[in-house]
């Protein structure tokens, strides 16, 4: 049985690369194919490297774009791909227009469509992922939910696909990598302090409005702990063009890096005091048995609540005078429980693999 594994930005490759591999080990034919959304091959190729996946069967070269062209296209050259390869099941994960592309694709083609990571709601519809995964998950022959929570939304929601409660993916990724990571890195030749607090920061809500851009900056200026912050290309651009990229890049309090590969970011994540961050897939990491890291998301809504419940993430929103209220209080007593990591054990992967094998 071929398996089409789609891929098309950093987090999905991160995520998909366990699945690729308990996919061969439950002897399906996994297919890998390569959106092309955010990176041409070359610039994702680290994150090929470090997890050990081969070249792309199949790379699309869809670029980006206005929302509704990049979808259109994506949905056009997945089409002509699964004609070609003639999968049994499409595998997609989360919530971009490389997801609900290549569902809508092989759906037309009355192709299997298993949908990794489903169940997920933050119901901010003022972000676009909220629509992709909410459209997905409707159209999706089996349903891969991490946690309870994303099973009973999905049962809610009354879905048509098979429901299976699997972790998330992305527990397995830190696992098997973070070893790796912390020997072969280098990232931290470039951090000048002991201790630090890693940001990322690239959600359309967050850079695309200069005033919020403004407020993100002023954040992580006034953090009580310097910042290093890996510089999203998209983050990097709207800094340029708000006229602040000098501001960031002179302030003592921060430290831009590149835009960091997977290795980099675990390690920057396992040295981390705590982390500021918009990114959905840090905020599940942080509560990986290997890493427990405190984690402030600069956002006004989660479709993470168990990591909320769980003690590792906190909504703090976008007000830097909330933002920063947040993070003195938790230096003052920076004392954490943890409770048990909400997205499984590492084994989440075989799970797929194993329901997958067994509904084809």
């Amino acid at each position: 049985m071929t398996v089409s594994v789609v891929v098309g930005t950093r987090p999905e490759i991160i995520k998909m690369a366990p699945v690729y591999f308990a996919l061969r080990n439950a002897r399906l034919k996994p297919r890998l194919v390569h959106s092309g959304q955010h990176y041409d091959y070359q610039m994702s190729q680290v994150f090929f490297d470090e997890l050990g996946l081969p070249k792309p069967d199949s790379f699309l070269g869809v670029g980006s774009g206005l929302p509704g062209h990049q979808t259109g296209d994506a949905i056009i050259k997945f089409e002509k791909e699964f004609l070609d390869s003639e999968p049994d099941c499409v595998l997609v994960e989360g919530d971009t227009n490389t997801v609900l592309a290549g569902a809508i694709a092989a759906m037309k083609l009355k192709v299997k469509v298993g949908h990794v990571e489903a169940g997920l709601r933050s119901y901010d519809l003022r972000m676009p992922e909220e629509l992709n995964r909410r459209l997905t998950d409707h159209g999706s022959d089996y349903l891969y939910a991490p946690t309870k929570d994303s099973v009973d939304i999905l049962r809610q929601e009354h879905v048509w696909g098979k429901v299976y409660r699997t972790g998330n993916t992305v527990i397995d990724a830190t696992v098997q990598y973070l070893p790796k990571a912390l020997k072969s890195s280098k990232v931290m030749g470039g951090v000048p302090w002991d201790e630090f607090a890693l940001a990322t920061l690239h959600r359309a809500e967050n850079v695309d409005d200069p005033r919020t851009l403004k407020g993100m900056v002023r954040i992580l200026e006034e953090s009580p702990l310097p910042v290093v912050l890996p510089l999203h290309p998209r983050t990097d651009l709207r800094l340029r063009e708000s006229g602040l990229k000098a501001e960031v890049e002179t302030s003592e309090n921060i430290r831009l890096l590149p835009p960091a590969g997977y290795f980099a970011l675990l390690t920057l994540m396992r040295h981390a005091s705590y982390i500021l961050t918009d990114s959905g897939g840090i905020q599940e990491e942080a509560s990986s048995p290997v890493l427990k890291k405190r984690v402030f998301v600069t956002r006004l809504s989660t479709e993470r609540p168990e990591a909320v419940r769980a003690g590792y993430c906190t909504v703090v929103g976008t007000d830097p005078r909330t933002v920063l209220r947040a993070l003195r209080a938790h230096m003052k007593d920076p004392r954490t429980r943890f409770g048990p990591c909400p997205y499984g054990k590492g084994d989440a992967a075989e799970r797929i693999a194993a329901a997958l094998r067994k509904d084809l």
